[in-house]
C-alpha cells in the first residue's frame, strides 16, 4: 500500500512510466477506496502500459484479460477441462472393472484439479494483484453486465466448488479507446479518468527514459513532430508507442537529427495506414518539421 499520490507517483517512475498529477491521483484512489479504474482515451496515450507499470511499481502479478467482440463466460472466468476428464473417467471405468459408482464419478470429475481458472477467476484466487480488462469497449452487452456483478462482489460462485471471494479486492484497471460507449452501469461502479496525450515536455521525458541513449534534441524534434501529426486528420494518430518506435529507428540508422530525409526513410515506424502517410507526404514533410 502507497499512502499519498506522490508516493505511487515516484513508485511509477522508479519503474519507467511516468504519470501526470491526474493519472497518480486516480490511480491511488482506486487502490485506496477498492474500486475499479476506468481509463478512457485514444490509442497510444498509456492506458495499457499504467497497469503495468502499477503492477511492477506494487510488487504483485499482473492478471489481463483481452477483450473481443464474442468474449464469453468461459473465457473470462472458467471452464472445465473435458479432454482430462474424459481420460480420468475411462481410468475409474477400468480401475472398477465395470462396476463405476456414478455418484463418486462425477464428484471427482469436478473437483479442482480439473478447473481451467481464467483470468477473472485467477485475481480472485491470486490477490492482491493487479487486473487488467484491456480494451472493454469491444466486448458485448452483456459482456458488461456479467463483469459488472464480478466486480461489485469480488466473489463469485463456481457451483460444484462453492465460492470464491478475494481476500483483498484486486486492483481493477478496465481501459477504453472509446469504439463504443460502454454502458453507464459500468462506469458508475469505477472511478474515471481520461488519458490524454502527454505535453511535449513529459513525452521527451519518456523518450529519454525509454531510450537512454536518445540525444536531447531528436527527442524534442521526435516529439514535436508526433504532436503536430496528432492535429491532423489521420486514420491512426500516433501514440507514445509510435514516438518511442520512430526514435528507436532513428537511433538505429545512426540519425542525430530529424529532416526530412530521414523522416522519410523511417515514416513506417510512425504511421501505419497508407492514407495516412500519402496525407502527411501531401502536406510536406518539411512543413511538418518546420512546424
Amino acid at each position: 500500500m502507497v499512502t499519498s499520490p506522490d508516493e505511487l507517483s515516484a513508485a511509477l517512475e522508479s519503474v519507467g512510466y511516468l504519470p501526470d498529477e491526474g493519472i497518480a491521483t486516480a490511480a491511488f484512489l482506486a487502490q485506496r477506496l477498492g474500486r475499479p479504474l476506468f481509463c478512457e482515451g485514444d490509442p497510444g496515450t498509456g492506458k495499457t502500459s499504467l497497469a503495468v507499470a502499477l503492477s511492477q511499481a506494487l510488487s504483485v502479478p499482473l492478471i489481463k484479460l483481452q477483450c473481443h467482440e464474442g468474449i464469453d463466460f468461459t473465457q473470462a472466468l472458467y471452464d472445465w477441462d473435458f479432454p482430462r476428464q474424459l481420460l480420468h473417467l475411462r481410468a475409474l471405468e477400468a480401475a472398477s472393472g465395470g462396476a463405476l459408482d456414478s455418484e463418486l464419478a462425477e464428484k471427482s470429475l469436478y473437483s479442482r484439479r480439473f478447473l481451467l481458472a481464467r483470468p477473472l477467476l485467477r485475481a480472485l484466487e491470486e490477490s492482491p494483484c493487479v487486473l487488467l480488462v484491456d480494451e472493454v469497449d469491444r466486448a458485448d452487452d452483456e459482456f458488461e453486465a456479467f463483469l459488472l456483478e464480478i466486480l461489485g462482489e469480488n466473489a463469485v460462485t463456481v457451483p460444484e466448488l462453492g465460492e470464491v471471494r478475494a481476500s483483498v479486492p484486486p486492483l481493477v484497471i478496465l481501459t477504453s479507446n472509446r469504439t463504443r460507449e460502454v454502458h453507464d452501469a459500468l462506469k458508475r461502479r469505477c472511478l474515471y479518468h481520461w488519458l490524454e496525450h502527454p505535453s511535449l515536455g513529459r513525452e521527451v521525458a519518456i523518450l529519454r527514459r525509454r531510450l537512454p541513449e536518445l540525444p536531447e534534441r531528436l527527442a524534442t524534434q521526435v516529439a514535436s513532430a508526433v504532436r503536430r501529426l496528432r492535429e491532423m486528420e489521420l486514420l491512426k494518430p500516433p501514440g507514445v508507442a509510435e514516438s518511442l518506435d520512430w526514435a528507436s529507428a532513428l537511433t538505429a540508422l545512426g540519425r542525430s537529427e530529424l529532416d526530412a530525409a530521414s523522416a522519410a526513410a523511417t515514416l513506417g515506424a510512425v504511421l501505419k495506414y497508407r492514407e495516412d502517410t500519402q496525407r502527411v507526404v501531401a502536406v510536406g514533410l518539411e512543413a511538418i518539421l518546420a512546424g
